[in-house]
């Protein structure tokens, strides 16, 4: 992986309507290296659509920047999954020919779809995760540099969940595709990023490599005592027994059962704690 970024985003900002309505993204600040898969991540509302319409080019910010790949090299895949539904499977297929013909790869395009789409169906008579598939084939068929996926795989069962993420994450190592991926299936994230970006209030709460991250923090249990110096996310107490998740401020020093949380033990604190730990 390079460091080369190819995506940035500096104190952007958006608001929709007049300066009385509340901010959807504000001073968010990243910078995702070539090659990187991140996972954005949020409770409703937190403003991943918004930062992700923003990448594509389809918002202007209220304030800041964005300097990313420009519209032919980058694919977005919105949650409305936006298809022509009077055309069939082989009609989208060619139309994405047509309109990428100097990136257009037909062989990724038919490894998504074999096997599951009829080329002959129409776009309307298709399930949800049906058109789900259909979109990320015109997604990677286009052989993007920056790939934005918005609730990527909602639609689909655990099955074609696992399939798609594999051929996904396995043509993005390939090619070195950026992916910006957004979930609240936090086992979908889980191994398939290294990168996160959480989002809450519509600022960001965390960002950095994922290892990076679950390694400045520790789950400790043992009996309660004081955590100081470090900065509690979260802690619950049962009896004389304490479990908490802090952002390590050094060595943890005390009676305490250290482990390393995982990406799933990290997300779920900081969402269930309002204010959270310092990003």
């Amino acid at each position: 992986m390079t460091t080369t970024p190819a995506f940035e985003a500096e104190g952007l900002g958006l608001r929709y309507g007049g300066r009385t309505r509340p901010w959807a993204l504000r001073d968010c600040s990243l910078t995702l290296p070539a090659g990187t898969v991140c996972a954005l991540a949020g409770p409703n509302g937190a403003g991943k659509s918004t930062l992700l319409a923003l990448a594509a080019g389809l918002l202007h910010p209220t304030e800041g920047t964005v300097r990313g790949p420009g519209r032919a090299e980058l694919a977005y895949v919105a949650q409305d999954r936006a298809l022509y539904p009077r055309l069939t499977v082989a009609d989208t297929l060619r139309l994405g020919r047509e309109l990428n013909p100097d990136r257009w790869d037909a062989a990724v395009a038919r490894r998504v779809v074999a096997g599951e789409l009829a080329p002959g169906s129409l776009v309307r008579d298709l399930s949800g995760g049906q058109r789900t598939r259909l979109a990320l084939a015109l997604a990677l068929g286009k052989r993007p540099e920056l790939l934005l996926l918005d609730e990527p795989m909602a639609d689909l069962d655990p099955l074609a969940r696992r399939q798609l993420m594999g051929l996904l994450l396995a043509e993005a190592a390939e090619h070195g595709t950026t992916v910006l991926m957004s979930s609240h299936i936090l086992t979908e994230l889980e191994g398939a990023c290294d990168r996160l970006l959480l989002l809450v209030g519509g600022r960001v709460r965390l960002d950095g490599p994922v290892d990076e991250l679950l390694a400045a923090h520790a789950l400790l249990t043992g009996p309660v005592a004081a955590l100081a110096p470090h900065t509690v996310v979260e802690s619950r107490t049962t009896g004389r027994q304490l479990s908490a998740l802090v952002r390590r401020e050094g060595p943890v020093e005390g009676p305490w059962r250290v482990t390393e949380p995982t990406l799933e033990d990290l997300l779920l604190a900081h969402l269930r704690t309002a204010e959270g730990a310092a990003a």
